[in-house]
């Protein structure tokens, strides 16, 4: 299965039955996020034989069998990442060959098929282009792209899928969180861990986000609305939050972030915004950063600022860090680095600012 794989080829069948224009604009008014999908969907098979059977069709439910091997042992991964309009009416990707190479990682570490870079990017493309009156403008709205990939072979035993569905659905999105742009508290686990040496922490698989719900039902009993995880060896290390990459910023001006372990997911806006500080003129440090540097930073002033980013959530200030005994809090407000740094991101991928590294990918 990691053997070098042909890009694949996609047919198109499109839906006779498309959502309403009229209907579409009320959607697209009051997007949310992740409620509402677009009129097609992609499919693509793989079986020992190789990819089959990849195309565009509409947007439709799966039908699984109860012993679905998915359903039983979740040999699944995913992607996330979006799409945007510009004023001039044009459609472009935010790095999707990253998104490509990510998955590519994550399907290596959970024995799926290896699905080549270009044929996501094609993917992604023909479903955007296809849906391209889905994609919302004005604000921070955008279309959200969700590809995945899942065992869907009919079959009880413990073992590598044989029979394994790829697909890409597409839902027009506003802000992730809907009170805005202000600081999200959160709560510090100390029962539970997110990932472990040698296990799927750098993987995008669904089984991580299933461990991280518990934690985050107890981040919501305390009033917090996303919960950290520390390492499992120590528990001392600041890893991440249940679906985001953290950032420190320091009172000398720098910025640390986590390094990547092996625990932590390797995300693309959290790699964008290395570079986009580094260009600002920010010295940022990937290194073990411990939650009581984290704790007496914020208390000393050391710590000035903490944010939190992500493809859905885009840079999101946190406030207060909660704990069974105690709290600290960087404030009410956004920090100037963090409003910086989101704002830089943004005019990039909106097409405000120029493209310096090349990361935007014209759709339509």
């Amino acid at each position: 299965m990691t053997a070098t794989t042909p890009a694949l080829e996609f047919s198109t069948t499109y839906s006779s039955t498309p959502v309403p224009a009229q209907r579409r604009a009320q959607i697209l008014a009051d997007p949310g996020f992740g409620s509402t999908f677009t009129d097609h969907m992609i499919t693509a098979t793989w079986t020992p034989e190789g990819w089959h059977d990849a195309g565009l069709r509409p947007y439709a439910p799966l039908s699984l069998d109860p012993a679905t091997a998915v359903l039983h042992y979740a040999q699944s991964v995913f992607e996330g990442l979006k799409a945007y309009r510009h004023d001039d009416g044009s459609v472009w990707a935010f790095r999707p060959e990253a998104n490509g190479s990510r998955m590519l990682k994550s399907t290596a570490r959970m024995a799926l098929p290896s699905l080549p870079a270009e044929s996501f990017v094609e993917a992604v493309d023909l479903l955007v282009r296809t849906d391209a009156e889905w994609v919302p403008s004005g604000g921070e709205a955008s279309l959200y792209v969700r590809p995945f990939m899942f065992a869907s072979e009919v079959f009880l035993g413990v073992r590598p899928a044989q029979h394994v569905t790829f697909c890409v659905v597409a839902s027009p999105a506003g802000p992730y969180f809907s009170s805005g742009v202000k600081p999200v508290d959160i709560w510090l686990s100390s029962e539970y861990t997110r990932a472990a040496p040698g296990g799927t922490g750098a993987a995008k698989c669904a089984g991580n986000y299933a461990a991280s719900l518990v934690a985050q039902q107890e981040a919501i009993e305390h009033g917090c609305g996303q919960v950290c995880f520390l390492d499992a060896v120590e528990g001392r290390w600041v890893e991440e939050l249940g679906g985001m990459n953290l950032y420190f910023v320091r009172a000398d001006g720098s910025i640390v972030t986590p390094e990547l372990t092996g625990t932590i997911l390797e995300g693309v806006t959290r790699d964008s915004i290395i570079t986009l500080a580094g260009d600002r003129g920010y010295k940022v440090e990937e290194r073990r950063i411990s939650i009581d540097e984290w704790r007496d930073g914020v208390e000393s002033g050391d710590i000035t600022e903490v944010f939190a980013c992500g493809t859905a959530a885009v840079v999101t200030p946190l406030g207060r860090l909660v704990w069974d005994g105690g709290e600290v809090s960087t404030g009410d407000e956004p920090g100037p680095v963090t409003q910086e740094i989101r704002q830089a991101l943004l005019d990039v991928q909106y097409g405000r600012a120029a493209d310096a590294h090349g990361w935007m990918h014209r759709v339509v």
